[in-house]
């Protein structure tokens, strides 16, 4: 049986109050289930038209579930116990989430950086086939995936065709070229599902069904959540998160998501990417920031945030003021949060469903690979870090005071986001900045590894309130990796994505440092220590 559970005090009760009966007066509920695409405006009418197939994805994808069975079982009997998914955005942190909450191992490849690539190809290539996804078919960082591995395969005698399986929409380009390639097979999504939005398709099921997932239980408790959510109530909980996301007043545009005892592994991860990349546009949307129930952004109190803890079903949570508590099992969240995105994006005034700045970033890297431009020279060098940044940086001579005159462009109401690109698996005690520069800066403070925060944070950044600042932290690699039939390597296109990103956020006036590390475990070890130095110097509260 499906379950539930919310709660709310302060703000977010109050926008609960405020909205509902607004919400139940316009049969919101029923309506999204019913795939009106008038509710978000005539602006918004075409794109979400063709954007509501997620509210029956539970039960268009049950006939998905004994084909990927049967090719898990033949894959199995052929010696394969490993699934590389090679996916970016909506198209690997929904599978990542469901496989880690159910303990299946999954490798998630959803980087650029040579040395992370070389990692996946390196592990147990024998046992191994790869799940490729892409929306559009035309993703240059999974197209690169599967080429490298196409490579690996052939190399080590093993028959690539029978080792790629591809997940696309219908008549994509990859749709197309994959079965004029005669791949293992080609599942197609539902096109009128975007992806961050995708969690009941093709794109969360194949690779965690093939994995070893129980993917017909996730959808059956999905198409439960489902019948509950529609239903124009006041005991619908999708409604009441949706008010807690969009329609607090003043608008609480920091959205805290800690995880609280839910059992559900990565959840916040996932949320992040649906709620910035929906809402973040217009110079509006909320900002979704991942941290611990103790982190300094759950404790400070500020006004511009409201704090989203994800516990287990049944806990006995005492909220604190201005706190949301929200339980239940992973299908029914996941539903429950899509819903409640829906709605907060009509709160909101916004279109929830595309991403029109998610393009710009892309489109810059692509220049910065043609034209291979000399890098912009360091401003300077201290130990294993080259700085750069604007005039903003005044007389900083060292990565520290570099790092303090980027805090001093925080605003009140401000928040910084730290960007690291390079081997997230490989160096992912570097998150533990994130909470020191919170209690340093009394702001948010939100981490994403590059280049997969593009496909999801990356849309706020351009798109939402421009308030802002940036620290982006790339890393040399001792080794470089080519990218069969193509003119450049990755270590040159994740190069290509930072610089373009930062080109981009630079050209819509916002404040960025970047931090080269010319020796990736001598440069995280050095960054660790000025952050935590920083932070033992000044008080938790100096911004606040």
């Amino acid at each position: 049986m499906t379950t539930l559970s919310y709660d709310a005090t302060g703000a977010a009760r109050q926008a609960h109050e405020q909205h509902l009966p607004a919400l139940l007066e316009d049969k919101i509920a029923t309506r999204i289930f019913a795939k009106d695409a008038t509710l978000w405006g005539p602006d918004a009418e075409a794109e979400a038209s063709v954007r509501l197939g997620w509210v029956e994805a539970a039960t268009v994808s049950q006939p998905l579930v004994a084909d990927i069975l049967a090719l898990r079982d033949a894959l199995r009997a052929e010696g394969v116990s490993r699934i590389v998914l090679c996916g970016m955005g909506g198209s690997s942190l929904a599978p990542e989430v469901i496989a880690g909450t159910a303990g299946v191992e999954l490798t998630v490849l959803d980087s650029t950086d040579p040395e992370q690539v070389s990692a996946a190809l390196a592990d147990r290539l024998g046992e191994t086939a790869i799940v490729v996804s892409s929306k559009s078919g035309s993703t240059l960082e999974t197209d690169s995936q599967r080429r490298i591995f196409e490579h690996a395969f052939t190399e080590a005698g093993i028959d690539a065709k029978s080792r790629i399986i591809i997940v696309t929409d219908p008549g994509s380009p990859l749709d197309k070229s994959a079965r004029e390639a005669g791949y293992r097979a080609v599942f197609n999504a539902d096109p009128n599902v975007g992806g961050r939005y995708s969690a009941l398709t093709a794109f969360g099921l194949v690779p965690c069904g093939l994995a070893g997932v129980d993917i017909q239980a996730f959808l059956d408790e999905a198409e439960e959540a489902a019948e509950v959510l529609n239903d124009d109530s006041e005991e619908n909980m999708g409604l009441a998160l949706a008010a807690a996301l969009g329609g607090t007043n003043p608008l609480r545009n920091k959205i805290v998501i800690a995880e609280d005892g839910s059992g559900i592994a990565g959840f916040a991860d996932w949320a992040e990417q649906l709620i910035a990349e929906s809402t973040g546009k217009l110079g509006t949307g909320v900002l979704p920031v991942v941290a611990g129930p103790k982190s300094p952004e759950a404790t400070l109190g500020a006004p511009d945030v409201l704090v989203i803890r994800l516990v287990a079903v049944d806990a006995d949570v005492e909220l604190g003021e201005n706190e949301v508590a929200i339980a239940g099992g992973l299908p029914t969240q996941m539903m429950a949060w899509e819903f409640a995105t829906a709605v907060a994006g009509r709160l909101l005034g916004i279109n929830p469903f595309d991403q029109p700045d998610v393009e710009t970033a892309k489109v810059a890297a692509r220049g910065l690979l043609d034209a291979q431009p000399e890098p912009t020279p360091a401003s300077f060098t201290d130990g294993a870090i080259e700085v750069r940044g604007g005039e903003w940086l005044g007389g900083a001579g060292t990565a520290a005071e570099a790092v303090s005159a980027l805090l001093d462009e925080l605003g009140p109401d401000g928040y910084l986001s730290v960007q690291a690109y390079f081997d997230r698996l490989a160096y992912a005690p570097l998150e533990g900045v994130r909470d020191q520069l919170a209690a340093l800066s009394g702001r948010p403070v939100t981490f994403g590894w590059g280049p997969r925060f593009l496909h999801s944070t990356g849309q706020f950044h351009k798109g939402g309130p421009a308030i802002g600042v940036f620290l982006q932290v790339t890393a040399a690699s001792a080794t470089d990796l080519a990218i069969p039939d193509r003119p450049f390597t990755f270590g040159e296109l994740i190069s290509a994505q930072a610089a373009g990103d930062a080109q981009v956020l630079s050209g819509h006036g916002r404040p960025v440092l970047r931090l080269h590390l010319t020796d990736r475990a001598a440069g995280v070890r050095q960054l660790q220590d000025l952050v935590s130095a920083l932070a033992g110097q000044a008080a938790p509260s100096t911004k606040s």
